[in-house]
């Protein structure tokens, strides 16, 4: 297997049915997998403790760092069960929603979330199965919302809700959520994502539980976390663009120019952005994407996305290796564009204030003017690495790190080929060496290249960037010109 992707976008695929055992978890990961996500509103604990062994498994056989994120359910909000399984709601028609346990019917069902009730007010819209049935509360108090259907359809046994007018008074971790956290910290995942996100403080709330053993990935699927969103960006360290639960909760039409916010938002910041949802649903059953499926995936990268993402059609689909290689070439084909080249360069919008910010953009203007084959960064916590990722150069980005699990959670990062250290570097010569060596190693240099090396003096300090070097690839001109 290459040692090397031959893109800057990464690719997560999501693991279940279709995809849980060695053969098949190795075979998306050759494919192009760069990060594997276990989905927590699936599966036992047990099922995903073995998916977990056998992705340290293929990243021992390989030796490549392997990312791993484990997704959240967050709270479901379901309707109760109906007497005859279900009813057709017409436009027009009343329909009330109470805590009554009792089997609805076509004039009323129970809706067990007081949280809801306690939140609604007139005038509020309730959309029920994806947003297929749509409703509008006339009245309501601490048990009940009398509503009138706008929108009708078949609502039936323990059909979703979404409540996309107000903030809801419930915490984004339910008691499964927090008994997954600690099961998944301990367990050694690298991220954790966040659904059911409104405000900051539900990131925050997940950081302290977590207690540094995951980076936190905020899923933006609510409309309120739209009007928070800088500050749930702050509290975070990533971002998801859930973009089915965006597309319910508010119009479809809207979801694009949201996502292209987003994603430059997440540059700016230096934070890794998933683009989720969708994305190729139709090999969920064909071998083929359709066309207007690959047009979005290569919108996502054109906008410069850190990562693409599948979830049914590597976790339940019949073609869960051909859902990865397919977003494989069209990332390859994308990045190829000159077109490419000239978005991704003409979108940068980076205020820099630091001297790491003035190393990192030195760093790319002169890889991009001269002829350096790569940017190669020392980084204890990954920080350098996602500066120098911000700034989207042209020319691969090495990270070298002795800390393995900032190895893992960069494989995220848009562009960062990590490479763990074994020994710990404490003079910028020795940097320089290692960086020259990896270089060669993973085919990203020849002896008669050039690299551009950056990193922290003095080492091991974290946000010390303030060295950059450009350096031959053979080690006997570093031995010579290199000083102390």
């Amino acid at each position: 297997m290459e040692m090397r992707r031959r893109r800057k976008v990464k690719i997560v695929a999501t693991l279940g049915p279709s995809s849980s055992d060695y053969q098949m978890i190795r075979a998306l990961f050759e494919a192009g997998a760069d990060v594997f996500r276990l989905n927590m509103s699936h599966g036992t604990h047990e099922e995903q403790a073995a998916r977990h062994a056998i992705i340290r498994q293929i990243e021992n056989d390989l030796g490549r760092p392997i990312a791993i994120l484990a997704d959240l359910q967050g709270p479901k909000l379901r309707v109760g069960a109906f007497t005859a399984g279900a009813h057709d709601l017409e436009e027009g028609d009343k329909f009330r929603f109470d805590l009554d346990p009792a089997d609805g019917d076509s004039n009323r069902v129970c809706l067990p979330h007081p949280e809801i009730f306690a939140a609604l007010k007139p005038g509020a819209t309730l959309l029920v199965n994806d947003g297929k049935i749509r409703l509008r509360v006339e009245s309501c108090n601490a048990d009940f919302a009398d509503c009138v259907v706008t929108v009708g359809g078949t609502i039936s046994n323990r059909k979703g809700v979404n409540v996309p007018d107000v903030v809801l008074p419930l915490a984004a971790l339910s008691e499964k959520d927090r008994s997954d956290l600690e099961f998944t910290c301990e367990l050694g995942v690298d991220w954790l994502a966040l659904s059911f996100v409104q405000r900051p403080e539900d990131v925050t709330e997940a950081r302290t539980l977590a207690k540094g053993r995951a980076a936190v990935l905020a899923k933006i699927e609510k409309p309120a976390a739209l009007g928070a969103f800088n500050e749930i960006l702050a509290a975070a360290d990533g971002i998801m663009v859930a973009r089915g639960d965006l597309g319910v909760e508010l119009p479809v039409t809207s979801v694009p120019p949201i996502q292209k916010r987003l994603v430059r938002a997440c540059r700016a910041a230096a934070k890794p952005v998933i683009v989720a949802t969708q994305m190729l649903e139709s090999m969920i059953e064909s071998p083929m994407p359709t066309r207007a499926e690959v047009s979005d995936v290569a919108t996502a990268i054109y906008e410069g996305a850190d990562a693409v993402m599948l979830s049914a059609e590597s976790a339940a689909g019949r073609y869960p290796v051909e859902a990865v290689k397919t977003m494989d070439s069209v990332a390859q084909s994308v990045e190829s564009d000159p077109t490419y080249r000239e978005i991704i360069e003409s979108s940068r919008r980076v205020k820099r204030s630091t001297v790491a910010d003035g190393i990192v953009a030195a760093a790319r203007e002169i890889a991009e003017a001269t002829d350096v084959n790569a940017i190669c960064c020392f980084t204890q916590t990954g920080t350098t690495a996602s500066l120098v990722a911000r700034e989207r150069p042209s020319v691969p980005i090495l990270a070298l790190t002795p800390v393995m699990g900032t190895a893992r959670r960069l494989c995220l990062t848009w562009g960062v080929h990590c490479v763990p250290t074994s020994e710990k570097i404490d003079r910028f010569k020795a940097a320089v060496v290692n960086a020259a060596k990896a270089a060669r190693a993973y085919g990203f240099a020849s002896e008669n290249d050039q690299i551009v090396v950056t990193a922290g003096v003095p080492f091991n300090v974290r946000g010390t960037t303030n060295i950059l070097r450009v350096a031959p690839c053979d080690e006997r001109l570093i031995y010579s010109t290199d000083p102390e």
